[in-house]
Parts: structure tokens; sequence; C-alpha cells
């Protein structure tokens, strides 16, 4: 039984992390058509100004204002992947009132699969957003991630509850279960790469970092 809900949770996980893959894919397809099309309406609307038809061309601008909202303001890391998980936790975050300030500048090829990358970032941020709920009070998030050297490093800091005593490999544990396994499955990912993990917990905050081999 239990190892038919392990496989459960992994494939829960799996399906997820390529669901935001996907969606980023398409935004950013999406976001290159408008800026390949641009070209064309500067010069739409010159040769509508030069006509004085300024009552069209301001209709214009409105098509194109509603048309660019639509397209989602996406984080740019310079990897894809990376801004797919992190775009989608962002919004999850500012959903729930958390401020979330990212510094991040990647490759966009890594020897880290995009699968694995958006596993364990993802399941890092889900317990940073997990915490944050514990508070009523400023909720942030503050995420660092760079190279060096050839190795990926990555550094959040986020708003907690009560320090939290270690268990096992983490600080933190839930009553569901599901985040707690998608951390170990997080490390489990890290280790075999020949990476750490870890965290810190302090009253009102809590710290995670890894660092993990990522280009030959």
């Amino acid at each position: 039984m239990r190892k038919k809900t392990y496989l459960k949770l992994v494939d829960y996980q799996t399906e997820q992390s390529e669901k935001h893959l996907n969606e980023v894919r398409s935004i950013h397809k999406e976001m290159r058509g408008y800026k390949h099309d641009f070209h064309h309406h500067l010069q739409t609307l010159k040769g509508q100004l030069e006509a004085g038809e300024i009552e069209r061309a301001l209709a214009y601008i409105e098509q194109l204002d509603t048309q660019l909202m639509q397209v989602d303001t996406l984080l740019k890391t310079g990897n894809v992947s990376l801004d797919a998980i992190l775009s989608a936790k962002i919004a999850q975050a500012k959903a729930e009132a958390i401020t979330v300030t990212v510094k991040a500048n990647v490759p966009d090829i890594l020897t880290i699969s995009d699968l694995e990358l958006s596993i364990v970032i993802g399941n890092l941020l889900d317990n940073a957003i997990e915490s944050c709920r514990t508070v009523t009070e400023e909720r942030f998030i503050r995420i660092f991630i760079s190279m060096k050297g050839t190795m990926l490093y990555f550094s959040m800091l986020n708003t907690a509850g009560p320090k939290k005593k270690k268990t096992g490999s983490l600080f933190a544990t839930h009553k569901d279960g599901v985040h707690g396994f998608g951390l170990r499955r997080a490390e489990a990912i890290l280790e075999e790469h020949g990476g750490w993990v870890k965290y810190n917990s302090e009253d009102g905050a809590f710290t995670s970092e890894f660092l993990v081999p990522a280009i030959e």
C-alpha cells in the first residue's frame, strides 16, 4: 500500500510539473508572435495617424493593449523551465497575499532535467507557501538563484511561525504528508546529482538552500 501511494504521488507531481512547463512554453510562443507582429502594428498606426484618422488609431491601440494584457507577464531567469515553475508558484503565492521577490540568472541548458528542476524548486516553493499560511502578519518569499562555477545555487527565505524542531532531514512536517513527501523527493533528486540541500528554522523565518552540479 505504501508503495502504491508513493507511485501515485510521483505520478501526480510529474503530471503537475509537465503541465507547468507546457503552459509557459505556450505563453512564450504567444509572446514571440506578438513581438514578431510589433513592426506591422507600428506601420499600421503610422499610416492611420498620417491620414488623420486619430479615432481609428486610438481604437487600434486599445485593441493592442487588450491583447497584450491577455499575455501573462513571465519571470525571465534565462531558463525556460525555471521561468515556468517560478511563474506558476509566484501567481499562487500572490493570490494568497504573499509578496514574492526573485533574483535569478541561470543558463537555459542544465544537466539536471527540466522535470527534475521543476520538481525540486516546485516542492521547495510549496513548502514556503505552506509556511507563510501559518502567519497572519506580513507574508513574504525571497528567492535568489545563480551559478557558482558549474554549480546551481538556490536560496530562499520565507516567513514562518514558531521555530520547528528538525525531523530527520526536514524541519517542516505536514498533516497530509504530501509536502513532506515532496521535500523528500526534492532531496533525493539533488542527492542523485551529487548536490545537497539544507534548511534553517528560526522564529518567524525559514530558509532553504541547495547546491547541485548543473553544467558539464
